[in-house]
């Protein structure tokens, strides 16, 4: 074989491979060879005169032990090793080596390629992957939230294709209603299950009624139940498709009763003549309309809103405790009388009905006021009274005074007036001592006047 020269050995080295190294049998770098046109390696002749392990990872040297440990043996591997390069100045890089033994038992060449550019392709590789499995999880997680939502969802909920005009998915409610079960509709024709409906007729009125502001939905008469159904469509985009969102319902839903019952209440409440006001269990102000404001010489909702309602109750919380204790304890209070202050001082005779909204103890309640100051002005009392009140007094005539006859009637009206007040305020003495304009101890002279002081008003 010709001589060749050292300085074009190491030309042919360099050719070779990415970078090179002569290697002493005890590990030490000899001589550090790189293409003189690849700077990525930075400058690498630090390297000289060091370990092999000071310039690798953890994780490579066990494996430069094992080359080394079969060079000493005098079996140099054949196969390459894929070692990790760091010496703290420059950034991790990775190469593969084949070694090669020259014929000494001094010194070995370990010849190796750039692997940073399939490190990063790995890399790359390895991200997508795990961009992947998220992106899975994730649309794994979406369909079960999607199909336990369709499950629990009461109302009656379908998909459609436009394109197609067949339905994506539905739930059972929905296919309750149409008249068999949820996997024989699934990829039907949507307009053959309805009477007298043409397929792309169908779909577009579906569409126009779902961009429509003011359309109300869709009539249809289903073909297996018989049943006449509403269909209220919403339209989505998913996958450049147009998919409407069906919400079908029995025209004899109560549910839709009801729904087209809100806004009459609402109206109602708005702009009617009687005062509706809502408060907490306690009687605190939680909303109230127009009428209310109006009676109560208020501005805004937020000038009563978190007040007690006792605040403008003539007796205060007597009669607030009055009105609250029979709502919640015997039902709506139809009719109570008393007067409305307002912030002004201007008092106004009004008749209250309470009504419990929930049974649970943090229940609401809600209360109507008329106002009945004109009511009080129309009524002129009869100097007669009724016709049984005027046939039991003129039976009284003859067989008593005029003195006996007046004082008779007057402790049966204060009797029933007394038993009254009592009863309301559900044995509440105080109360009831208050109501009537009484102290305590002249309700308690007459209570026992009366024989009503041990009467247990709470059985009542």
């Amino acid at each position: 074989m010709p001589f060749i020269r050292a300085e074009d050995l190491s030309g042919l080295i360099a050719a070779a491979s990415d970078i090179a190294l002569s290697v002493s049998r005890d590990g030490t770098i000899l001589s550090v060879i790189t293409d003189a046109d690849d700077t990525g390696f930075g400058d690498l002749s630090r390297w000289q005169g060091r370990p092999v392990e000071d310039v690798l990872t953890v994780e490579s040297i066990p494996k430069f032990q094992a080359v080394l440990e079969r060079f000493l043996s005098g079996d140099p591997p054949d196969r390459p090793v894929e070692l990790n390069h760091t010496d703290g100045r420059s950034p991790e890089f990775p190469v593969r080596y084949r070694v090669h033994a020259p014929g000494s038992d001094e010194m070995f060449f370990m010849l190796g390629r750039d692997l940073r550019s399939v490190a990063e392709a790995q890399q790359q590789l390895v991200q997508a992957q795990m961009s992947l499995e998220q992106g899975y999880e994730a649309r794994r997680e979406f369909d079960v939230r999607y199909r336990l939502l369709m499950r629990m969802t009461l109302d009656p909920i379908l998909f459609v294709s436009v394109g197609r005009g067949r339905i994506k998915d539905l739930n059972d409610p929905a296919a309750a209603l149409l008249g068999t079960d949820r996997e024989s509709l699934i990829g039907a024709p949507f307009a053959e299950q309805f009477r007298d409906r043409r397929q792309e007729e169908f779909i577009e009125g579906l569409v126009n009624a779902a961009l429509s502001e003011t359309s109300s939905g869709v009539e249809v008469s289903a073909r297996r139940s018989r049943k006449k159904i509403d269909i209220v469509p919403r339209i989505l985009r998913a996958a450049g498709e147009r998919i409407p969102i069906c919400r079908i319902r029995a025209t004899d839903d109560p549910e839709r009763q009801l729904d087209e019952l809100g806004p009459s209440l609402r109206g109602l409440y708005d702009k009617g003549a009687d005062a509706v006001v809502f408060t907490a269990p306690t009687g605190v102000i939680t909303s109230c309309n127009n009428a209310f404001l109006d009676l109560t010489d208020s501005v805004t909702l937020a000038d009563v809103k978190g007040r007690s309602l006792s605040d403008y109750l003539s007796r205060g919380q007597v009669d607030l405790s009055v009105l609250i204790d029979n709502a919640c304890k015997a039902g709506p209070m139809r009719i109570y009388a008393t007067r409305i202050s307002s912030d002004l001082g201007v008092s106004t005779a009004v008749e209250i009905s309470t009504t419990r909204l929930d049974d649970r103890a943090d229940g609401g309640l809600a209360f109507v006021l008329r106002d009945a100051s004109r009511l009080e002005t129309m009524r002129s009392p009869s100097p007669q009274g009724t016709d049984d009140a005027n046939r039991s007094v003129m039976e009284l005539v003859g067989s008593a005074s005029l003195k006996e006859i007046v004082s008779e009637t007057t402790d049966v009206i204060e009797k029933m007036c007394i038993e009254t007040a009592v009863t309301l305020t559900r044995n509440n003495r105080v109360a009831a001592a208050e109501m009537l304009g009484l102290s305590r101890q002249s309700l308690y002279v007459k209570l026992r006047k009366y024989g009503l002081l041990n009467k247990d008003f709470d059985a009542e």
